[in-house]
Parts: C-alpha cells; sequence; structure tokens
C-alpha cells in the first residue's frame, strides 16, 4: 500500500492507515478558502488558550521521550483543565492510545500533530462546521433569526456584528428588539443598529415581546429583506416564564412567516469554559435550539470548550467570537479552529 504522509512539519510524519487521508487534506484546502487577515484573527483570538494548552503539554511531558501510558495520562489532566470536557478527553486519549498501539513508538516530540490529527479527525465525525462564509439560504426570505441566552453572554454584541457581515453581503438586514425586559438591551441594540445602518423595530420598555417580534417580521416582509435577527430576553432563571415566552414569539412569527423561525442561535460566553457547557443543556430544555456561538474567546484561556461542545452536542457551533473588533465574529470552521488551537 502507498505510504501517505502528513505535512504539517518541516519534516515529512507517517500517516496511519486508519487516519482518514482527506482530513489532512482538509487542513491544505481550507488554507487556501480562509483569507490571510481572517487566519491572522483566528490566531490571535486563540493565543490565550493555545499558549495556556502549550505551557501545560510541556510540563507534562518534560524529560519524557516516549509517549507512554503516564504521558496519556498526563496528556488527559492536560485536555480537561484546558476545558475539552471529559467525554470528548476520554475520546482523543482512546484514540491516540489506538495509535501508539499500531504505531509502537512514538516521541512526545510528534505530540501536538498527533492530537491536531486526532481531534480534526473525531470532529470530522459531526459533519458540521465545516462551513467557510456567511452565507443563508436561498429559498428562505426573509431568513430569521431568534436569537436566545443568558445576559451578560454576549447576545446584542453578537446580533450587531451578524448584521454587519450580512450587510457586507449585500443583504438587507432588519433587527428586532424583543428583550424589552431591560432598557439598556434596547439601547444597545439601537446602538449597532446605527453602527452597521440598518433598520431596528422597537417598542417601549416592558412591552410584549411578541409584538416586537410580529412588528419586525410584517415589516421586514413590507422591506423586502433578506435577514431578520430578533433579539430576546436572557432570564434563565425562570425557565417556565423564559419558555413560554419564546413559544409565544415564535407563534406569533409565524402569523407572518409560517415557517419562522428558520434558526434559534443561542449565544455561549466561551471565557466561563465548562459552565457554557451546562449552559447550553439547561437552554435547550427551555426552547429548541439549532445554532450556537460562541464568544469572547479572545479573552480566556478556555477556548478548548468549543472542541467539546462540537463534538458532545447535537446542535453545530455555526460563530465564534475571537475579538472585539466588528469583524472579529467569525463562522466556526472546525479544521481552520484545531489548526489555529494547535499552531506550534
Amino acid at each position: 500500500m502507498r505510504q501517505l504522509f502528513c505535512i504539517y512539519k518541516p519534516f515529512l510524519l507517517p500517516l496511519p492507515e486508519f487516519l482518514d487521508y482527506s482530513i489532512v487534506m482538509a487542513f491544505e484546502f481550507l488554507k487556501n478558502i480562509f483569507s490571510k487577515e481572517k487566519k491572522e484573527t483566528l490566531d490571535k483570538g486563540l493565543e490565550k488558550s493555545k499558549n495556556s494548552f502549550f505551557d501545560r503539554l510541556g510540563k507534562a511531558v518534560m524529560g519524557k521521550s516516549k509517549v507512554d501510558d503516564e504521558v496519556l495520562d498526563d496528556l488527559e489532566e492536560v485536555l480537561i483543565a484546558s476545558d475539552v470536557g471529559v467525554n470528548t478527553t476520554l475520546k482523543i486519549i482512546d484514540r491516540i492510545e489506538a495509535r501508539v498501539a499500531k504505531d509502537k513508538y512514538l516521541g512526545t516530540s510528534e505530540l501536538n500533530t498527533i492530537l491536531r490529527e486526532e481531534i480534526a479527525g473525531l470532529l470530522s465525525e459531526t459533519h458540521t462546521g465545516e462551513a467557510t462564509d456567511f452565507i443563508l439560504p436561498a429559498d428562505k426570505k426573509p431568513y430569521v433569526m431568534m436569537v436566545v441566552g443568558v445576559n451578560g453572554a454576549g447576545k446584542t454584541t453578537t446580533i450587531g456584528k451578524l448584521a454587519s457581515q450580512f450587510t457586507k453581503k449585500g443583504l438587507k438586514v432588519v433587527l428586532g428588539a424583543a428583550d424589552t425586559f431591560r432598557a439598556a438591551a434596547i439601547d444597545q441594540l439601537q446602538v449597532w443598529a446605527d453602527r452597521t445602518g440598518v433598520p431596528m423595530i422597537k417598542q417601549q420598555l416592558g412591552s410584549d415581546p411578541a409584538s416586537v417580534a410580529y412588528d419586525t417580521l410584517s415589516s421586514a416582509v413590507k422591506q423586502n429583506a433578506d435577514v431578520v435577527i430578533i433579539d430576546t430576553a436572557g432570564r434563565l432563571h425562570n425557565k417556565i416564564n423564559l419558555m413560554n415566552e419564546l413559544s409565544k414569539i415564535k407563534r406569533v412569527m409565524q402569523k407572518v412567516l409560517p415557517d419562522a423561525p428558520h434558526e434559534v442561535l443561542l449565544v455561549l460566553d466561551g471565557s466561563t469554559g465548562q459552565n457554557a457547557f451546562e449552559q447550553a443543556k439547561e437552554f435547550t430544555k427551555a426552547t429548541e435550539v439549532t445554532a450556537l456561538a460562541v464568544t469572547k474567546l479572545d479573552g480566556t484561556a478556555k477556548g478548548g470548550v468549543v472542541i467539546g461542545i462540537s463534538d458532545q452536542f447535537q446542535i453545530p457551533v455555526k460563530y465564534i467570537g475571537v475579538g472585539e473588533g466588528i469583524d472579529d465574529l467569525q463562522i466556526f470552521n472546525k479544521y481552520e479552529f484545531v489548526d489555529s488551537f494547535f499552531k506550534e
């Protein structure tokens, strides 16, 4: 059989037969799709997470040349400490153990490359996280997004940055301020609407959120808008009220567009690490969620949580926040993410 080689390092590393060659090629292919500027933003956004991981990994393999049971035990601790999550960590360790058993000898100097390949291989099984740009279905107009998440997760900022990205694509965007529970939420969204130059539909503080959503969709249809993004209140502590409120918003929107919303986006604060994972589990009990956005990755060493969420959740990670700039909300591409996270 022809020997395949991995080309991540200056030297060639034999590629095990059981590692899908397409995974390796995906890294090379996608490097050409992500622009240099976009890739640099991702690298910078994951810098704290990457440095923290390498510091831990360096201490774990110090003075050791071979990947053995002791190194794997230490690696398990490093991955868990990096917020990858227990279940996902055990899957990664199992994959590396299988590789060690097959290759007989693996040096610790190769561990980073092996990790990158095996995590990419694991995430390739999810069949999500392969998008490279902000694209919407052509048959949904307007495409309606309902954005949910607890206060402080970066919900309003994510909406503003999404509006900016879609506007740059030449799409007409309308925002709806259906978080009528907090005055600050309406004001913050108005700032983003002004900044991105898109119309925003709002009512008075304390108004019925479903009424705001109805007005927003009605206005969007009249304006022949391409995208509607609805902000909602983030009161997870009162799950029953939240569930009822979000269900009502959906029902009322469907009077205007029978299949709305087309996407329910849950925004999670990546800097909370495993708490983001728990928050996702709780929120999905309150309402149907179809996509995830993980924010604030640039200010934390807990970026590994994205790997765990992408592996464990049946809901795809669609967007990641890797900086404070208006263009620093990126499409989540698992190959580019893993490549940046483990870049030496």
